[in-house]
Protein backbone atom coordinates (compact mmCIF):
# COMPACT_ATOMS: atom_id res chain seq x y z
CA UNK A 1 0.00 0.00 0.00
CA UNK A 2 1.34 3.29 -0.71
CA UNK A 3 2.39 5.47 2.27
CA UNK A 4 0.22 8.44 3.69
CA UNK A 5 3.26 11.52 2.05
CA UNK A 6 2.87 9.37 -1.17
CA UNK A 7 -0.80 9.20 -1.62
CA UNK A 8 -0.99 12.98 -0.94
CA UNK A 9 2.03 13.67 -3.13
CA UNK A 10 0.32 11.62 -5.86
CA UNK A 11 -3.16 13.96 -5.07
CA UNK A 12 -1.62 17.10 -5.52
CA UNK A 13 0.16 16.53 -8.90
CA UNK A 14 -3.61 14.87 -10.03
CA UNK A 15 -5.16 18.39 -9.25
CA UNK A 16 -2.33 20.17 -10.43
CA UNK A 17 -2.67 18.30 -14.05
CA UNK A 18 -6.57 19.31 -14.09
CA UNK A 19 -5.40 22.97 -12.99
CA UNK A 20 -3.13 23.68 -15.74
CA UNK A 21 -5.22 21.25 -18.52
CA UNK A 22 -8.61 21.37 -17.68
CA UNK A 23 -10.18 17.71 -16.98
CA UNK A 24 -7.72 14.95 -17.29
CA UNK A 25 -9.82 13.25 -19.92
CA UNK A 26 -8.94 16.62 -21.93
CA UNK A 27 -4.72 16.39 -21.32
CA UNK A 28 -3.61 14.43 -24.15
CA UNK A 29 -5.55 17.14 -26.65
CA UNK A 30 -4.38 20.35 -24.95
CA UNK A 31 -0.53 18.82 -25.12
CA UNK A 32 -0.92 17.98 -28.98
CA UNK A 33 -2.56 21.63 -29.70
CA UNK A 34 0.69 23.08 -27.73
CA UNK A 35 2.99 21.08 -29.68
CA UNK A 36 1.37 22.36 -33.12
CA UNK A 37 1.24 25.95 -31.97
CA UNK A 38 4.63 25.90 -31.32
CA UNK A 39 5.99 24.73 -34.73
CA UNK A 40 3.21 26.71 -36.71
CA UNK A 41 4.84 29.69 -34.75
CA UNK A 42 8.30 28.95 -33.19
CA UNK A 43 8.86 32.59 -32.01
CA UNK A 44 6.56 32.36 -28.85
CA UNK A 45 2.66 31.40 -30.02
CA UNK A 46 1.95 35.03 -31.41
CA UNK A 47 2.04 34.43 -34.89
CA UNK A 48 4.87 37.03 -35.43
CA UNK A 49 8.02 36.46 -36.85
CA UNK A 50 10.96 38.81 -36.33
CA UNK A 51 13.22 39.04 -40.01
CA UNK A 52 16.35 41.75 -39.74
CA UNK A 53 19.22 42.06 -41.87
CA UNK A 54 17.80 40.94 -44.99
CA UNK A 55 20.84 42.46 -46.83
CA UNK A 56 23.08 40.21 -45.09
CA UNK A 57 23.66 36.61 -45.84
CA UNK A 58 22.79 35.72 -42.11
CA UNK A 59 19.64 37.62 -42.54
CA UNK A 60 18.84 35.52 -45.70
CA UNK A 61 19.75 32.21 -44.32
CA UNK A 62 17.11 32.74 -41.36
CA UNK A 63 14.77 33.99 -44.30
CA UNK A 64 15.22 30.91 -46.64
CA UNK A 65 14.94 28.63 -43.33
CA UNK A 66 11.27 30.35 -42.42
CA UNK A 67 10.11 29.91 -45.57
CA UNK A 68 11.18 26.37 -46.18
CA UNK A 69 7.71 24.74 -46.96
CA UNK A 70 5.64 27.75 -47.04
CA UNK A 71 4.52 29.27 -50.34
CA UNK A 72 4.04 32.96 -48.85
CA UNK A 73 5.24 34.44 -45.53
CA UNK A 74 1.97 33.98 -44.07
CA UNK A 75 -0.01 31.22 -45.66
CA UNK A 76 -0.90 30.06 -49.43
CA UNK A 77 -1.49 33.54 -50.83
CA UNK A 78 0.23 36.52 -50.52
CA UNK A 79 -0.25 39.29 -48.28
CA UNK A 80 1.32 42.36 -47.25
CA UNK A 81 3.45 40.27 -44.99
CA UNK A 82 5.08 39.56 -48.07
CA UNK A 83 5.08 43.14 -49.32
CA UNK A 84 7.02 44.23 -46.45
CA UNK A 85 9.88 41.55 -46.47
CA UNK A 86 9.80 42.00 -50.16
CA UNK A 87 10.78 45.71 -49.86
CA UNK A 88 13.42 44.90 -47.28
CA UNK A 89 15.08 42.11 -49.40
CA UNK A 90 17.23 44.20 -51.87
CA UNK A 91 17.80 41.84 -54.56
CA UNK A 92 17.08 38.42 -55.69
CA UNK A 93 18.56 35.57 -53.12
CA UNK A 94 21.13 33.27 -54.76
CA UNK A 95 20.15 29.65 -55.49
CA UNK A 96 21.60 28.98 -52.51
CA UNK A 97 18.90 30.17 -50.77
CA UNK A 98 16.58 28.09 -52.62
CA UNK A 99 13.01 28.62 -50.75
CA UNK A 100 13.55 32.28 -50.25
CA UNK A 101 14.52 32.97 -53.93
CA UNK A 102 11.30 30.93 -54.87
CA UNK A 103 9.61 33.06 -52.63
CA UNK A 104 10.78 36.61 -53.91
CA UNK A 105 10.30 35.35 -57.66
CA UNK A 106 6.84 34.78 -57.01
CA UNK A 107 6.15 37.77 -54.91
CA UNK A 108 7.82 39.78 -57.61
CA UNK A 109 5.60 38.46 -60.62
CA UNK A 110 2.76 39.46 -58.58
CA UNK A 111 3.70 43.07 -57.81
CA UNK A 112 5.12 43.55 -61.40
CA UNK A 113 1.85 42.56 -63.05
CA UNK A 114 0.08 44.73 -60.22
CA UNK A 115 2.50 47.54 -61.18
CA UNK A 116 3.49 47.53 -64.55
CA UNK A 117 4.77 50.92 -64.57
CA UNK A 118 8.57 51.67 -65.27
CA UNK A 119 10.93 51.95 -62.00
CA UNK A 120 13.68 54.42 -61.49
CA UNK A 121 14.68 52.82 -58.27
CA UNK A 122 14.50 54.28 -54.55
CA UNK A 123 17.40 54.49 -52.05
CA UNK A 124 16.66 54.17 -48.12
CA UNK A 125 19.17 56.74 -45.89
CA UNK A 126 21.00 54.11 -43.79
CA UNK A 127 20.70 50.64 -45.65
CA UNK A 128 23.96 48.96 -45.55
CA UNK A 129 25.01 47.42 -49.12
CA UNK A 130 24.62 43.69 -49.56
CA UNK A 131 27.07 41.29 -48.57
CA UNK A 132 29.83 40.30 -50.65
CA UNK A 133 28.55 36.81 -50.18
CA UNK A 134 25.70 37.47 -51.84
CA UNK A 135 26.02 37.50 -56.03
CA UNK A 136 24.39 40.64 -57.24
CA UNK A 137 21.50 40.69 -60.01
CA UNK A 138 22.56 42.71 -62.99
CA UNK A 139 21.03 46.58 -62.71
CA UNK A 140 18.46 47.99 -64.76
CA UNK A 141 19.63 50.86 -67.12
CA UNK A 142 17.64 53.32 -65.37
CA UNK A 143 19.70 52.44 -61.95
CA UNK A 144 22.85 51.44 -63.76
CA UNK A 145 24.54 54.24 -62.25
CA UNK A 146 23.13 53.76 -58.86
CA UNK A 147 25.33 53.11 -55.72
CA UNK A 148 25.22 49.78 -54.10
CA UNK A 149 22.03 50.95 -51.55
CA UNK A 150 19.95 51.82 -54.09
CA UNK A 151 16.48 49.73 -53.69
CA UNK A 152 14.86 48.64 -56.99
CA UNK A 153 11.29 47.16 -55.99
CA UNK A 154 11.25 45.47 -59.40
CA UNK A 155 14.06 44.78 -60.52
CA UNK A 156 14.90 42.88 -64.19
CA UNK A 157 12.66 40.15 -65.36
CA UNK A 158 13.82 36.82 -64.54
CA UNK A 159 14.14 33.47 -66.88
CA UNK A 160 11.68 32.11 -64.31
CA UNK A 161 9.60 35.06 -64.88
CA UNK A 162 9.25 34.89 -68.59
CA UNK A 163 9.18 31.19 -67.92
CA UNK A 164 5.92 31.69 -66.84
CA UNK A 165 4.74 34.61 -68.82
CA UNK A 166 5.20 32.26 -71.25
CA UNK A 167 3.56 29.23 -70.06
CA UNK A 168 0.17 31.80 -69.37
CA UNK A 169 0.48 33.06 -73.05
CA UNK A 170 0.30 29.24 -74.26
CA UNK A 171 -2.02 28.84 -71.90
CA UNK A 172 -4.64 31.06 -73.11
CA UNK A 173 -4.04 30.35 -76.42
CA UNK A 174 -4.93 26.89 -76.01
CA UNK A 175 -8.31 27.75 -74.04
CA UNK A 176 -9.12 30.40 -76.80
CA UNK A 177 -8.08 28.20 -79.99
CA UNK A 178 -11.18 28.08 -81.85
CA UNK A 179 -12.81 25.33 -82.27
CA UNK A 180 -13.44 23.42 -85.57
CA UNK A 181 -16.56 24.86 -87.59
CA UNK A 182 -19.96 22.20 -87.38
CA UNK A 183 -21.73 21.25 -90.13
CA UNK A 184 -25.51 21.85 -90.74
CA UNK A 185 -28.07 19.91 -92.92
CA UNK A 186 -30.58 22.49 -94.80
CA UNK A 187 -33.87 21.23 -97.07
CA UNK A 188 -34.52 24.51 -99.23
CA UNK A 189 -37.88 24.96 -101.24
CA UNK A 190 -37.02 26.72 -104.47
CA UNK A 191 -39.83 28.24 -105.85
CA UNK A 192 -40.83 29.62 -109.15
CA UNK A 193 -42.66 32.28 -111.27
CA UNK A 194 -45.42 29.96 -112.33
CA UNK A 195 -46.63 27.21 -114.33
CA UNK A 196 -44.68 27.92 -117.48
CA UNK A 197 -41.00 28.00 -115.24
CA UNK A 198 -38.71 25.49 -116.92
CA UNK A 199 -38.16 23.29 -113.58
CA UNK A 200 -35.16 21.50 -115.28
CA UNK A 201 -33.35 25.05 -116.26
CA UNK A 202 -34.07 26.11 -112.79
CA UNK A 203 -31.97 23.28 -110.83
CA UNK A 204 -29.33 24.06 -113.24
CA UNK A 205 -29.17 27.46 -111.65
CA UNK A 206 -29.42 26.17 -108.43
CA UNK A 207 -26.85 23.64 -108.66
CA UNK A 208 -24.25 26.26 -110.71
CA UNK A 209 -23.79 28.38 -107.72
CA UNK A 210 -20.68 27.18 -105.37
CA UNK A 211 -19.49 28.54 -102.58
CA UNK A 212 -16.54 27.12 -100.51
CA UNK A 213 -18.26 25.20 -97.32
CA UNK A 214 -21.60 24.33 -99.68
CA UNK A 215 -22.43 21.22 -100.97
CA UNK A 216 -25.54 20.21 -103.13
CA UNK A 217 -27.33 17.49 -102.30
CA UNK A 218 -30.75 15.21 -103.36
CA UNK A 219 -33.34 16.85 -104.69
CA UNK A 220 -37.37 16.39 -106.34
CA UNK A 221 -40.13 18.55 -107.32
CA UNK A 222 -43.02 18.63 -105.25
CA UNK A 223 -46.01 19.91 -106.22
CA UNK A 224 -48.27 23.07 -104.48
CA UNK A 225 -51.32 23.14 -106.95
CA UNK A 226 -52.56 24.61 -110.14
CA UNK A 227 -50.00 22.89 -112.18
CA UNK A 228 -46.64 24.55 -110.40
CA UNK A 229 -44.07 22.88 -108.79
CA UNK A 230 -41.34 23.31 -106.44
CA UNK A 231 -38.03 22.17 -105.69
CA UNK A 232 -37.17 20.90 -103.06
CA UNK A 233 -33.11 20.40 -102.73
CA UNK A 234 -31.00 19.19 -99.91
CA UNK A 235 -27.53 21.08 -99.14
CA UNK A 236 -24.49 20.46 -96.45
CA UNK A 237 -22.93 23.78 -95.33
CA UNK A 238 -20.09 24.82 -93.04
CA UNK A 239 -21.19 26.44 -90.06
CA UNK A 240 -18.22 29.00 -90.19
CA UNK A 241 -17.87 29.62 -94.13
CA UNK A 242 -21.49 30.02 -95.62
CA UNK A 243 -24.95 31.76 -94.53
CA UNK A 244 -27.69 30.29 -95.63
CA UNK A 245 -29.77 34.14 -95.76
CA UNK A 246 -26.54 35.58 -97.38
CA UNK A 247 -26.68 32.65 -99.99
CA UNK A 248 -30.53 33.02 -100.72
CA UNK A 249 -30.73 36.61 -100.61
CA UNK A 250 -26.92 37.41 -102.58
CA UNK A 251 -27.54 34.28 -104.63
CA UNK A 252 -30.83 32.34 -105.38
CA UNK A 253 -32.91 35.62 -106.09
CA UNK A 254 -30.90 38.14 -108.05
CA UNK A 255 -30.10 38.07 -111.10
CA UNK A 256 -28.95 35.98 -113.19
CA UNK A 257 -31.25 33.49 -111.40
CA UNK A 258 -34.00 35.06 -110.11
CA UNK A 259 -35.06 34.63 -114.08
CA UNK A 260 -36.37 31.34 -113.27
CA UNK A 261 -36.28 31.33 -109.26
CA UNK A 262 -39.39 33.93 -107.74
CA UNK A 263 -38.27 33.11 -103.77
CA UNK A 264 -36.57 30.66 -101.43
CA UNK A 265 -37.09 28.91 -98.09
CA UNK A 266 -35.91 27.23 -95.30
CA UNK A 267 -38.11 23.80 -94.94
CA UNK A 268 -35.87 22.66 -92.71
CA UNK A 269 -32.37 23.25 -90.56
CA UNK A 270 -29.98 20.55 -88.71
CA UNK A 271 -27.05 20.40 -87.10
CA UNK A 272 -24.86 17.49 -87.84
Amino acid sequence: MLSRTALLLFRFLQATRVFFWGSSRDFPANLRSIRKQQRLYPNGGSGLFSFSDLHTESGLKTLDGYLSGKTFISGDQISKDDVKVYGAVPQKPAESFSSAAKWYASVHSVLAARFPGQTVGVRFGGQAAPSAAVPAIPATKESAGDDDDDLDLFGDETEEDKKAAEERESAKKASTKKKESGKSSVLLDVKPWDDETDMKKLEETVRSIEMPGLLWGASKLVSVGYGIKKLQIMMTIVDDLVSVDTLIEERLTVEPANEYIQSCDIAAFNKI
